[in-house]
């Protein structure tokens, strides 16, 4: 894959209150999909390394993913989920066509990152992701 068509990437961004929840789902995700081309990373818990969640992690994860092609926002909680709403909300923190998913973390981050790959476009992305709540497991 060309630099170019790298750029063109939706980026994928992982939120948990745990940092290590995190990474391990991105680490999950990518080894899943086979290495995924598209651009990964985990924003878990808190600046000083405690649980919760960072809007400062969030919005630095989502400007490194960033290749202009919009960016999936993955969360675990409720209150991931209005940290992420409340920088939206914002409009200046997180670059432009970042999206919040409506999807489980750890089946939502591989379908994500899987459908991102292929150069799919964000909308692509998030319904990818949201169809993991139908994966039936019995």
């Amino acid at each position: 894959m060309t630099d170019e068509a790298e750029k063109k990437l939706v980026g994928i961004v992982l939120v948990s209150h745990s940092a290590a929840v995190a990474d391990s789902v991105a680490e999950m995700a990518k080894g899943l999909s086979g290495g995924g081309a598209a651009p990964v990373r985990a924003a878990g818990g808190t600046a000083d390394g405690g649980f919760g969640t960072s809007p400062e992690l969030i919005a630095e994860a989502a400007q490194a993913v960033d290749r202009g092609a919009g960016v999936a926002v993955l969360v675990d909680l409720g209150s991931a989920v209005l940290a992420v709403k409340a920088l939206l909300a914002e409009g200046d923190e997180l670059p432009e066509g970042t999206r919040l998913v409506d999807a489980p973390l750890v089946e939502g981050a591989v379908a994500a990152l899987v459908t991102a790959s292929t150069g799919a476009d964000v909308d692509g992305v998030l319904q990818a992701a949201s169809e993991a709540y139908d994966y039936r497991k019995v």
